[in-house]
């Protein structure tokens, strides 16, 4: 399956057996809750929220809403939300999570306490989806956030963590392309090297539902005309459905440009862990926060 774009891939939630469950974490936040709610209205979730009861009530109010609109489980600090959180995950009450008014660092120190389950010994990481005018289909990317400097196992691990993340949206044996500044490997150029051995590590079975190539540089991974252009032959170039890149750096600085200066509808989720977690920023708007609450729905299968 091909996604051409947010709101197909939003199309094929609906059409779901059941609303994803979602579990806000510290949910007394105007923003938060006002995605929440346009995504509640919409059909698309059940919201489940973990904060302090008086302040998500008042903000509840403040936006028109009845103070028993959602269900509400009171805690006394965002360690124990993100906590109680993870343990609604392992019981079965969510099947995503949803960052409010907490710092990170804290939300994952709390779900990667022993109680939650939420660990599946994986690394955590971080995958984009990008929609942007001048390529046919939804794009991934990683990792933009999470890990800064991945080695050649680590790097192993975060494509898995995404293909696995796209092969639960319906997007079977997704091309990933494992990016560089050229096709060619170098002993100067350490990212060449780890990725013609994710490669061979994809061929060998150790990166498993997907097609990889590398090294391939961006026009070699989404342009058709510049493959044909230099004579590279490959399933993944000018087709990629995942972009892989060697830094957090290199990753960051792609997203960014693609939101910016190509005006690209982005959204962004960890992976890795039990369930799929959503992490934009406060200052992200209702807007964005529901695309990516629209992905994480879709990534949790």
């Amino acid at each position: 399956m091909v996604y051409a774009s947010f709101d197909e891939l939003e199309a094929a939630v609906m059409k779901k057996a059941r609303k994803s469950r979602v579990a806000v974490v510290e949910a007394a936040d105007g923003h938060v809750l006002e995605a929440v709610r346009h995504a509640t209205d919409a059909g698309l979730v059940e919201p489940l929220l973990f904060g302090n009861r008086k302040n998500i009530v008042d903000n509840l109010e403040r936006l028109g809403l009845a103070a028993d609109a959602y269900e509400v489980v009171e805690t006394t600090e965002p360690i124990e939300s993100a906590v109680q959180a993870g343990i609604a995950v392992k019981e079965g009450r969510a099947d995503f999570l949803l960052k409010g008014l907490i710092q990170t660092g804290v939300l994952l120190k709390g779900l990667f306490r022993e109680e939650t389950g939420f660990r599946t010994g994986r690394l955590i990481s971080h995958m984009n989806i990008v929609q942007v005018a001048s390529y046919p289909k939804l794009l991934a990317l990683c990792d933009a956030a999470i890990n800064i400097a991945p080695d050649l196992e680590q790097k192993r691990v975060i494509i898995q963590n995404s293909v696995d993340a796209l092969n639960r949206m319906g997007i079977d044996m997704p091309k990933v392309a494992v990016l560089a500044s050229s096709e060619n490997v170098s002993e100067k150029m350490p990212e060449t090297l780890d990725a013609a051995k994710l490669k061979e590590m994809n061929e060998n079975g150790l990166i498993t539902n997907c097609v990889v190539d590398g090294p391939l540089s961006f026009d070699l991974a989404v342009s058709p005309e510049a493959a044909e252009t230099k004579g590279y032959c490959s399933p993944v170039a000018g087709d990629a459905d995942l972009l892989v890149c060697p830094n957090i750096v290199s990753a960051n600085v792609l997203i960014k440009c693609l939101r910016h200066m190509a005006h690209a509808l982005t959204a962004g989720i960890a992976v890795g862990g039990r369930v799929p977690v959503v992490l934009n920023s406060r200052a992200a708007s209702a807007e964005d926060k529901f695309r990516t609450m629209v992905l994480a729905a879709s990534a949790a299968g």
